[in-house]
């Protein structure tokens, strides 16, 4: 399924993330998508599988809430904040928040999808 609305793309990686499809969220990224999963770290290629599957292995809901969106031609950027809490499979607690700072190209065959997934922002 594509994302036809920028501002939906944020929604989609949440609604993949709660169902643990991480083959879904590797089907949102453009080709050579970069992933930011800490700040200041980004990993591509096979590397963004392996971050992606670290958050899921929280076993935690994501919430994520848009807050803009702006295309020019067939590159947007997409904000939205995101939270992550609860108890973790060891026990543990986590709570992990950000605000997104996403770049997203479009195509007709892919739709809106990220080209640097970027979680936590400018922090």
């Amino acid at each position: 399924m594509t994302v036809s609305e920028l501002s939906q793309l944020p929604l989609a990686f949440a609604e993949r993330f709660n169902a643990r499809d991480v083959e879904g969220l590797l089907a949102l990224n453009a080709p050579g998508a970069l992933f930011v999963p800490q700040p200041g770290v980004p990993v591509s290629g096979d590397d963004v599988r392996g971050a992606l599957e670290q958050f899921l292995s929280l076993q935690l809901p994501i919430a994520m809430t848009p807050r803009h969106a702006f295309e020019s031609g067939t590159v947007g950027l997409v904000v939205a904040d995101w939270t992550i809490e609860g108890v973790a499979p060891d026990g543990s607690p986590v709570s992990l928040a950000g605000q997104t700072a996403d770049v997203a190209v479009h195509d007709e065959a892919g739709g809106w999808r990220y080209a640097i997934d970027n979680p936590f922002g400018t922090a």
